[in-house]
Order: structure tokens, then C-alpha cells, then sequence
């Protein structure tokens, strides 16, 4: 039995605290937030024992593992403290602000031989496992380039813009796509509605393969969209996971080349197949990762977004953030 104990019960962290407070092999010891309030209603839902005080928590010899959804401002002053304390961490997104802050995590998690995996979600959803497992087998033929949009109209954040906010799940779904890390990244935003915090970000990534990815986050659009497009040399296939139902499409179209042709162009034919919706079976991401990160701590496992996964997604954000500030200069990792 893993005893677990989650610091901030808000937004997000109400639903780690359902989660993990009804998984089997998990015990939650403790809730730990500043708001009063939040703590009130875990109590009365869950009759958790709750506190303000965060270094109690460090001192409980009998606390496995503490899962930590605050601010991103935090995730490495708190994530920093419990790996030093001897526990395993878990994080949400990003891992931290700063790369030499993330390496730090990561390092320390190593020399402790402790699990450190951050929340990147999206790793955890039956359809990017299907997306993986279509990309991995040769299904999509070379993959030539993706993209993505997570916009919609609202949640505003005064303390971190939309890249900070937004794009840590598409980058991650990208490199883990694509499996490699990109050689330079560039980015560029505005800011309309908060001087200095930027609603709307467009970033491109440049992959040492050729291959090329965009991804477009914004709190300040009149849609609500959460999808990926991969165009691959054999099949195209998109992602939308606004959809209910039919969260993949598989398009069996592309160009193809003639035997014999006078000219470059003259040998490509468009070639437009079966549009096919594959049946994926659905479980929710959260709860997929929540026992993750349980069954890691519990048989000392790798999680498939451990501490290393978190900082190559750090990297690109890093390097966005610089060329965001430069105005869309190009940024090499």
C-alpha cells in the first residue's frame, strides 16, 4: 500500500485527490493546500485528513509519495524539498520554470534512486497510445510533419501566458510522437489583454530528421479545439479530442509515384482512399496515470513520463520562451 499525500486541492488538484483517494494499492494520507475552504470541502468528500503546514508532511516517515498540483512557480522550491526528504514525486506540468532547476530534480531523483514523473496527460490517453502505436509500426509510412491547436475562449492566467499554460501537453505529445528532440525552435505571440503575458503563441519545431512539427496554443479564440494532424507518407490521421465519439480519423491518402514519368512532377499521383475511424477503447487519462505512477513507486519502475521526459519538454519550452522574448528569432537546443 503506497500512502500518498497531494499539496494543492484546486483547479486541477481536486481531481488527483478523486483519483487517488479510490485506487486500489494507494492510500491518501494527507491533502495539503492554503485555502481553508478547498480543504473544508476534501474533508467532507473524502474525510481526509487535511493541513496548511507542507513540512509536516516532509517529517511523516510513514508518506511514500507526495503529488504536487500547485502554481508552476512552486513545482521546483516543493518538488525539490520532498525528493530531499526521501519521497517519490509526482508533478504536474511544466517541471519546473527554469531548465537548470529541472536537471536539478532530475538529478536528485537519480541519486536517491526516487521515481520523479510529471503530469504530461496527454501520454496517458488510449488515442496518443493508438497515435504511438500507428507511428511506431510503419502504419503512417515516414512521418513528414505535425501540427496542433489547443485554443478556446478562456481560462485567462495572470501568472504564466499561453505557452507556459498550454503547450507543455502538445510538445510532449510531439516529441514522443516523433521520438527525437527538435534542433531549433522558434516561437512568436502577442499579448492583448495582460501587457507582457502573451494570449496567443505559435511555435515551430525543427527536427535534426527534416521532419517539422507547429504547435498553436491560445487562451483567446473564438473555438474550442484539441487536435493533432500527422501527415505521414502512406496515411494522415487526426486527432480531436473535443470529439465525444470519433477522437481518430485515419485518411488513406497521399501522392504516389509512377514508374516512368519526364518530369519530377509529372510522377506524382494523388492517391485518396477509405477515411477510417478506428474504435478506441477509452479510460480516463487521469486515472490511467494516476496508477502509474502507483504501480512505479510500488514495483520501483520508470514512468513513461519520468523526470528525463519532463526536462527534454523543458528544453523546448526554454528555448521557446527565448525566442518568443527575441522577438521569433531562432533558438537552437
Amino acid at each position: 500500500m503506497i500512502k500518498l499525500a497531494v499539496v494543492g486541492t484546486g483547479y486541477w488538484g481536486k481531481n488527483l485527490v478523486r483519483n487517488f483517494a479510490s485506487m486500489p494499492g494507494a492510500e491518501l494520507a494527507v491533502c495539503c493546500d492554503l485555502d481553508k475552504r478547498a480543504l473544508e470541502k476534501i474533508a467532507k468528500a473524502y474525510r481526509v485528513r487535511t493541513s496548511a503546514d507542507f513540512d509536516s508532511m516532509l517529517g511523516d516517515g510513514s508518506i511514500d509519495a507526495i503529488v504536487i498540483s500547485t502554481p508552476a512557480s512552486t513545482h521546483y522550491k516543493l518538488g525539490e524539498a520532498a525528493l530531499e526528504a526521501g519521497k517519490h514525486v509526482y508533478v504536474e506540468k511544466p517541471l519546473a520554470l527554469k531548465l537548470s532547476e529541472g536537471r536539478r530534480l532530475v538529478e536528485l531523483a537519480e541519486k536517491k534512486n526516487l521515481r520523479l514523473m510529471v503530469g504530461h496527460l496527454l501520454l496517458y490517453h488510449p488515442a496518443v497510445r493508438e497515435l504511438k502505436r500507428m507511428a511506431d509500426s510503419g502504419e503512417l509510412g515516414d512521418i513528414y510533419y505535425v501540427y496542433s491547436q489547443r485554443v478556446n475562449l478562456g481560462k485567462v492566467r495572470s501568472d504564466e501566458n499561453a505557452l507556459w499554460s498550454l503547450a507543455p501537453h502538445d510538445i510532449s505529445v510531439v516529441l514522443h510522437l516523433l521520438g527525437e528532440s527538435p534542433a531549433e525552435v522558434l516561437s512568436r505571440g502577442a499579448s492583448y489583454l495582460q501587457p507582457g503575458i502573451e494570449d496567443v503563441v505559435f511555435t515551430s519545431l525543427r527536427f535534426p530528421s527534416g521532419r517539422i512539427a507547429q504547435v498553436h496554443v491560445s487562451w483567446l479564440d473564438p473555438h474550442r479545439m484539441r487536435k493533432f494532424t500527422i501527415v505521414g507518407s502512406r496515411k494522415m490521421v487526426t486527432f480531436d479530442d473535443a470529439d465525444a465519439v470519433e477522437k481518430i480519423r485515419v485518411y488513406d491518402k497521399g501522392f504516389e509515384t509512377r514508374g516512368e514519368y519526364e518530369s519530377y512532377g509529372d510522377s506524382l499521383t494523388l492517391r485518396s482512399g477509405d477515411i477510417r475511424i478506428p474504435m478506441v477503447e477509452m479510460a480516463e487519462p487521469l486515472r490511467l496515470e494516476c496508477e502509474h505512477f502507483v504501480e512505479c513507486v510500488a514495483a520501483g519502475k520508470t514512468p513513461l513520463t519520468d523526470g528525463r521526459e519532463g526536462l527534454a519538454v523543458l528544453a523546448v519550452l526554454d528555448a521557446a520562451d527565448k525566442s518568443l522574448k527575441s522577438g521569433g528569432a531562432a533558438v537552437r537546443l
